[in-house]
């Protein structure tokens, strides 16, 4: 596969980290991981619905090569204030130890950690250099580092794994477990099944994923990510983390008396508006984060058919409303979200806007006709340091395609 110019520039970053690293990576091989783009259910992963969504073309690159010790060494060209991290194999910090808490060796040592707990046995290490153009937040590092590492792992000790959901389980619980991160397994699940061109469908209820190509007739559109340059904090100290616990503790107190174990059984008119009558009025809160996710839902399966008919502007439509639920009812979004999310709404030519990923900070992202791709620009350019002027140096637009996952590329 011939590289494109990011992983020309790829390259180049790694080949000079290397160097001044001094770590051995020189005939290895590259893995690069994708970004992702969600476009349903947004927070839908740890409430049960179905999700659905892209691979996106801003990636992580990670060069290894096995180095026949039993030690594994790291450096990135991200978080070079971190320096070398270099461990022996099964000798790692125990969980949410505060040591590593805000240092990106917890990803490692939380794959090591949690491989070692499934019982496989890792005996290789490795020499690793790693670069990232992904935006911090709203299009998962975290999750293109968990599983370009945990492959990588497996590589280099030489073993398969067959259930390809398990690769999954287990990059979430490097998240969950080991770094305290309650993240769900949305992230993972777009980026390591992504294929070019194509959107991924995830059932829940069995574990499945199906490919779904966009429709012929679809006018010419682009994916975009309005990067907001703000930096948000790991979710285990984020918003997220309360409406997670929110929506767990509707199902406690509804869950019994109403028949449902997540908010996702909840999909029968009746059924929401008799939890609504009941719990309207003492949980307000609870019943609003209900409200996103029952009509979330709703407007699911026409979105998805939407998509493989090639009706964008439908598509587009859909991303407008759950954006508009996010901010109102879920009350995950931010004022640097919304203000890109603004900006956008008011260009022609874009279809739909909502805020990505975790919420508070990060990364707002858009639909946009070809055409409308440079006004949206301006718009941006123009009114983003007007609202935000401390962050006039620091946001960007990101316009993206529609990539696979995973790629096994030649080494340095």
């Amino acid at each position: 596969m011939k590289d494109s110019s990011s992983d020309l520039q790829a390259r180049e970053a790694l080949r000079h980290l290397a160097a001044e690293s001094k770590l051995r990576v020189q005939g290895g091989r590259i893995r690069r991981t994708s970004s992702r783009f969600c476009l349903g259910v947004e927070h839908g992963d740890y409430n049960g619905t179905e999700l659905f969504g892209v691979g996106t073309d801003r990636f992580l690159w990670l060069a290894y090569k096995p180095n026949g010790i039993d030690r594994v060494r790291l450096c990135s060209a991200n978080f070079q204030h971190d320096g070398l991290i270099d461990f022996k194999l099964g000798e790692v910090p125990p969980p949410r130890s505060p040591a590593f808490a805000d240092t990106w060796a917890r990803f490692p040592y939380g794959v090591n950690h949690v491989l070692q707990r499934e019982g496989f046995k890792l005996t290789r290490g490795f020499d690793a250099v790693l670069y990232s153009n992904i935006p911090g937040g709203g299009m998962s590092r975290s999750a293109s580092l968990g599983i370009n590492l945990i492959l990588t792992f497996l590589e280099v000790n030489e073993i398969k794994v067959s259930d390809e959901m398990k690769i999954i389980d287990m990059a979430q619980a490097v998240e969950n477990d080991y770094i305290g991160s309650p993240s769900g397994n949305l992230d993972q699940i777009m980026i390591y099944f992504a294929r070019d061109d194509t959107g991924t469908h995830y059932n829940p209820k069995t574990r499945s994923v199906r490919y779904v190509p966009i429709g012929k007739q679809a006018l010419d559109f682009r994916i975009v990510s309005l990067d907001t340059g703000t930096v948000r904090p790991g979710l285990e100290k984020s918003t997220y983390k309360i409406r997670r616990a929110e929506c767990e503790e509707l199902v406690a107190l509804a869950g019994r008396e109403f028949g449902f174990n997540r908010l996702a059984d909840i999909q029968d008119q009746s059924l929401y508006d008799r939890i609504l009558a009941r719990y309207g009025r003492s949980h307000p809160h609870l019943c609003a984060r209900l409200k996103y996710i029952f009509h979330a839902q709703q407007r699911f399966h026409q979105m998805l058919s939407a998509w493989q008919s090639g009706a964008i502007e439908t598509v587009g439509a859909i991303f407008r409303q759950d954006g508009i639920g996010l901010r109102d009812d879920y009350q995950i979004s931010g004022p640097e979200l919304e203000t890109m999310c603004d900006l956008a709404r008011s260009v022609p030519g874009v279809l739909g806007e909502r805020m990505l990923g975790g919420g508070d900070k990060g990364a707002s992202g858009a639909l946009v006709r070809t055409e409308s791709v440079a006004a949206l620009k301006t718009a941006v350019d123009a009114g983003y340091p007007c609202r935000h002027p401390e962050l006039t140096d620091k946001y960007a637009v990101h316009v993206c395609k529609m990539v696979a996952g995973v790629k096994v590329l030649k080494g340095l």
